[in-house]
């Protein structure tokens, strides 16, 4: 048994958002375990400051690495990534991954007519950090891009909710982004991880003709070539090499209600979140 590659990845996110992310993840490295947190008890992450935040991301990410062992941290939430990353992987031991960068290079790549747009929390838009990472995945394809960056409040309360449908979501998309609408983008990048949720919704709004796009999976291939990288990949072949195939183990923690967040998470991840436990243990 190798010790050191089968060290779950740690997972965090203010709550169910960041469950997109795991989603990717589970998909593209089915044999990895995994460890998430949700801080649903104290979300939404959007509306707060950019030092509570930080402390957050911060006392999570410590509770990771003290408690859960894990080999490798991912930041499964736009508004932390965007103040606490750099922090998060200079006092860390484990390497540590964000979605802002992976995302803001699949948006760059993906657009035909050089004008995209970012929708996030306030808090991840306020920081800067999405035009700072579009601006540097412009400069590494060489693409010279215009950028809408445009805050989102409420919806991911909405999501939080279980209402990804209906005619006040609806309504509210039509406002905020109509902005967007206005700017002539083709590629609109869903800068919090609770957004894919409501890409039914937004992608009516927007139209057809806008690509809408998900930074979870390009975060999930990020995390498999980091861990390629560091050595530290789980293959089929760690713990159990008597088994042709087998699968990593997943744990999932709320901070607030965990019977919630193993109901409304399941419907969101599928059957591998059957349980969900207390955190802080």
């Amino acid at each position: 048994m190798n010790v050191q590659v089968d060290r779950p990845i740690g997972m965090f996110d203010s709550g169910f958002g960041g469950l997109t992310v795991a989603r990717a993840l589970i998909d593209k490295m089915p044999n990895e375990n995994l460890v998430y947190i949700g801080d649903t008890g104290r979300y939404p992450y959007g509306n707060k400051s950019a030092s509570d935040v930080r402390n957050f991301a911060l006392e999570i990410a410590n509770s990771l690495v003290n408690d859960f062992d894990v080999k490798m941290i991912v930041v499964a939430c736009n508004t932390a990534a965007s103040v606490a990353l750099l922090e998060l992987q200079s006092s860390l031991s484990v390497p540590v991954i964000g979605v802002v960068e992976p995302g803001a290079r699949a948006l760059v790549r993906a657009t035909e007519n050089n004008c995209v747009a970012v929708i996030g929390t306030v808090g991840t838009i306020a920081s800067g950090a999405y035009k700072n990472a579009v601006a540097g995945a412009s400069k590494e394809i060489n693409r010279k891009v215009s950028l809408t960056a445009t805050a989102c409040p409420g919806f991911v309360e909405f999501v939080e909710r279980d209402e990804t449908s209906g005619k006040a979501v609806t309504e509210l998309a039509e406002k905020l982004l109509a902005p967007i609408r206005d700017a002539g983008v083709d590629a609109l990048l869903l800068g919090c991880t609770h957004y894919p949720y409501l890409s039914a919704v937004i992608g009516q709004v927007m139209g057809s003709d806008v690509k809408l796009i998900n930074s979870a999976d390009a975060t999930a291939s990020v995390v498999r070539e980091a861990l390629a990288q560091n050595k530290i990949a789980r293959s089929v072949q760690s713990g159990m090499p008597d088994s042709p195939r087998f699968f990593g183990s997943h744990e999932f923690y709320s901070s607030g209600d965990i019977r919630h967040f193993a109901e409304l998470g399941r419907r969101f991840l599928g059957p591998e979140l059957s349980v969900a436990k207390q955190w802080p243990k």
